[in-house]
């Protein structure tokens, strides 16, 4: 198993070096942004770790492999994943430096973020929502119940 330290610290280092050079006067860069991996963290299984990468063109939700045994999606193909009670299409990628990743598009470009700590809350944000314990259905009042009202209140 790969540290999931190690692993995130090669996918900054590879995002800031695609920053400095292949995005480098790329008009859909917003300036007031870095790169940046927020909230990380391993699965269950231990295979794969998730979180969200921020750079100054994309936000995108990220499935790291950390167990050299987990196949790679291929680059470009999608698969449909299940995060919490969420199912989202992620497409496999591969950088040098990092290898295979998967990728769910959440903004981009990137300029409706002010500073890098907006977008940051936002990543920690959308974490939170998909990380969220299913919530029980609400049970109907029983007097709405009786009468056919299946939402009214008692």
């Amino acid at each position: 198993m790969i540290p999931l330290a190690t692993r995130l610290h090669a996918l900054e280092a590879a995002f800031r070096h695609i920053s400095a050079t292949r995005m480098d006067g790329v008009p859909v860069l917003n300036p007031r942004l870095e790169v940046q991996a927020v909230g990380f963290e391993i699965s269950e299984d231990g295979s794969h770790a998730f979180g969200v990468l921020v750079t100054p063109w994309f936000m995108n939700l990220l499935r790291l492999p950390l167990q050299g045994d987990v196949a790679p999606l291929a680059v470009r193909a999608v698969a449909a994943r299940d995060i919490g009670t969420h199912r989202l299409d992620f497409i496999g990628a591969f950088e040098p430096g990092v290898g295979a990743f998967e990728a769910c598009s959440l903004f981009s470009p990137m300029f409706e973020f002010a500073n890098q700590a907006a977008a940051v809350a936002t990543a920690h944000e959308a974490l939170k929502e998909l990380r969220a314990a299913p919530r029980a259905p609400a049970q109907p009042a029983r007097r709405g119940f009786l009468l056919g009202r299946f939402g009214a209140a008692a």
